[in-house]
C-alpha cells in the first residue's frame, strides 16, 4: 500500500499579479501542493506569516518596498522553518549569491519550465537546494563576489563608464593614489590583469551594472 503523497504547504510573493495567478494555476494542480496564499510585497508576506503554516515560500527578487533579499533576511530571523526558493527574470550573480546568503535553498527563472519548478519545490521541501546546474556551478566559483568591498564596486563602475582615476578620484572625492590602490585590489580579488579584463568580468558576472 503506497504511502500518501506529502501536502506541501506553499506561499508565494511577487509583484506581478500575473505571476502569481499563473504559479497558483499551475501548482495547485499537484494533488502534493496546497497553495496557502500569496502577497504582492514582502511586508505583506511577513504578516501573513506570522499566523500561517507554510513549508514552502516562492519569492520574486525584484520587488517594490521591502526586496526579495530583504525579505528573505527576515524570513530566516522570524521564521527559520519555512523552505524559500527566489524567482527572478534575471540571472545576475551577484543577486542570486546574495539571495544564498541570506537564506535562499533554490532559484526559478520565472521562464523556467514547470516540471523544474515543481521537482526544486519538492527538493527544498525535502531540505535539499535547488539550483539549475549553470547556476551551481557559478555558486562554487570564486569569482562570484571575490570579496568587493562597496567602495571598490563603486570605483569599478565609474572607471567601467569611462573616467580616468583622476576624474574617479574627483568624483568620490578620494587620491589618485587611492583610486590605484583600490584598482590593484580589485585585479587582485578577479584574477586579472588590467582594468579592461577586470570591467568584462564584473559586468558579466553582475558584481557591477552600467545604467
Amino acid at each position: 500500500m503506497s504511502a500518501a503523497p506529502a501536502n506541501i504547504r506553499i506561499y508565494l510573493v511577487d509583484d506581478h499579479p500575473i505571476v502569481r495567478f499563473g504559479l497558483s494555476a499551475l501548482l495547485q494542480m499537484q494533488e502534493d501542493f496546497t497553495i496557502v496564499g500569496s502577497s504582492g510585497s514582502g511586508q505583506d508576506a511577513l504578516q501573513v506569516l506570522a499566523r500561517t503554516v507554510v513549508d514552502v515560500i516562492l519569492v520574486d527578487l525584484r520587488m517594490q518596498g521591502l526586496s526579495g533579499i530583504d525579505t528573505l533576511e527576515r524570513l530566516r530571523e522570524y521564521h527559520p522553518q519555512v523552505k524559500p526558493i527566489v524567482l527572478s527574470s534575471f540571472e545576475f550573480d551577484e543577486e542570486i549569491y546574495s539571495a544564498v546568503k541570506a537564506g535562499a535553498m533554490g532559484f526559478l527563472h520565472k521562464e523556467a519550465p514547470p516540471e523544474d519548478i515543481m521537482k526544486a519545490i519538492r527538493q527544498v521541501y525535502a531540505g535539499k537546494q535547488a539550483f539549475p546546474r549553470r547556476i551551481a556551478e557559478r555558486l562554487d566559483g570564486k569569482r562570484m563576489t571575490a570579496g568587493l568591498s562597496g567602495r571598490e564596486r563603486e570605483v569599478l563602475e565609474l572607471v567601467a563608464k569611462g573616467l580616468t582615476n583622476k576624474e574617479v578620484a574627483a568624483t568620490l572625492n578620494i587620491s589618485q593614489f587611492t583610486v590605484r590602490n583600490h584598482m590593484n585590489h580589485i585585479a587582485e580579488k578577479l584574477e586579472v590583469s588590467d582594468r579592461t579584463e577586470a570591467i568584462f568580468i564584473a559586468l558579466q558576472t553582475g558584481l557591477i551594472t552600467l545604467n
